[in-house]
This record gives structure tokens, C-alpha cells and sequence, in this order.
């Protein structure tokens, strides 16, 4: 572990921001269903595809395509409801309910490029309460790796996002908690292939521990060491 991957166990945070499809949940399964039906409509090479959907807007996906006569509006519509349908294999990142069950309700929030609808469908599928701040995909113009939804999310807690420690899975997620200003930690627990990254990682949130200090402020410690 590098010098800047391990100093997030030498810090203290006011919140932690999550990301969560490949990060406190997996539905890759079910994402890459509904999503190669889509690319196979639209002629598209559907494993090449499916490598650029993760992390991202289902608006921001199908606008980066370019395709002549598609309104991205309403095919996006068409993926969000297709996949509030499909949330079969959706399970949580092994730890995660009993992490986030250790962490202050107003000391935690989702950030996720998923509309409110899906996000809530598949929480549930999963296991996993609601937090009570969500940012979803309807509350931002711009998605990730824009920064706007980890502020949006820090501001909702109540805190800056600065003193936020993000968790993330993909590589416009961890782009916008970077240029957000936090310090990001990358969920590896989805990953087909091993990820290149200056920040700690974990595959599971079995390995960690969180305290909270006299302060009311978060802490990491490694149940590893």
C-alpha cells in the first residue's frame, strides 16, 4: 500500500459518500442483460459496449454513442425500466450491510448515477436500507465523473466534501471524487480485471472497521492489521 493509499487510516472524516452499483451492491448481471439488448437493437459490438456502461448516467451512455435518430431521453427510460424489472443475481458487496450498519444515518450518503427508482429497486434486492440522503441521477445536469453529485451529496449532510471519504468502484466515479476534492477508496469486489490505482483498495468491506472518535468524526482501522 502506497504512502497516500495508506494515509486514509491516519485520517478522520465527517462522512463517508458511497457509490453504489459495484460498490456496496453488484447487478452486473443484470445491467449487462438489459444493456446488450439494447446494443444489439442499436447494431452496436455489445462486448466492446458494455465495457463503457459502468459508473455512468444511462443519459450520459447513450449520448456519448452519437447514434442518428435516437433520443437519449427516451432510451434511457426504456433501460431504467428494464432494469427496475430485472434485479435478478443483484446481491450485496460481501460486508457491506453489516459496514453500513456500524455508520451514524446523517454521517452517510448514496451517490449514484442510477434514477431514484432503480436505486431504491435495487437496494432492495439487496439487502440494504436506504440511506436517509440519496443523490440519484435526476438530482444533477451533469454526471459522473463531474463532481457535482459528491458535493451535492456532502451538502445535503451538511458537511464539506473535502473532509468526505468516497467509495467507489469505476473510473468515472473515482474521476469525480477526485476532482470533488475527497479522499477515495476503490471497491475491487466487481472487477473481471485487476484496476491500476494511486488509492487504497479493498474487495470486500470484511477487511475494515470504522470507529467514531470523541469528536463524532470517522475513522478507518484494517481488520487485517
Amino acid at each position: 500500500m502506497s504512502i497516500r493509499a495508506s494515509a486514509v487510516f491516519n485520517r478522520r472524516y465527517r462522512a463517508f459518500l458511497f457509490d453504489m452499483d459495484g460498490t456496496l451492491l453488484n447487478s452486473i448481471a443484470a445491467a449487462e442483460r438489459v444493456w446488450s439488448i439494447w446494443a444489439e437493437r442499436h447494431g452496436l459490438d455489445v462486448a466492446a459496449f458494455l465495457t463503457t456502461i459502468h459508473g455512468a448516467r444511462a443519459i450520459d451512455t447513450i449520448t456519448r454513442q452519437a447514434l442518428p435518430g435516437v433520443d437519449p431521453e427516451v432510451e434511457a427510460q426504456w433501460i431504467t425500466e428494464a432494469e427496475i424489472n430485472d434485479v435478478e443475481g443483484v446481491v450485496a458487496i460481501s460486508g457491506a450491510v453489516a459496514f453500513l450498519n456500524r455508520l451514524p444515518g446523517d454521517q452517510w450518503a448514496l451517490v449514484t448515477s442510477a434514477p431514484r427508482e432503480l436505486a431504491l429497486r435495487r437496494l432492495q434486492a439487496a439487502g440494504i436500507a436506504p440511506p436517509a440522503v440519496l443523490v440519484t441521477a435526476e438530482d444533477v445536469a451533469v454526471g459522473k465523473p463531474n463532481p457535482a453529485c459528491y458535493v451535492l451529496g456532502a451538502q445535503r449532510l451538511g458537511v464539506p466534501v473535502q473532509e468526505c471519504l468516497v467509495f467507489e468502484d469505476a473510473a468515472v466515479g473515482i474521476r469525480a471524487g477526485e476532482a470533488a476534492g475527497a479522499d477515495v477508496m476503490v471497491v475491487t469486489s466487481t472487477h473481471r480485471t485487476p484496476v491500476a490505482t494511486d488509492h487504497p483498495s479493498i474487495d470486500g468491506y470484511q477487511q475494515l472497521d470504522v470507529q467514531r472518535d470523541a469528536d463524532g468524526l470517522l475513522y478507518l482501522k484494517s481488520r487485517a492489521g
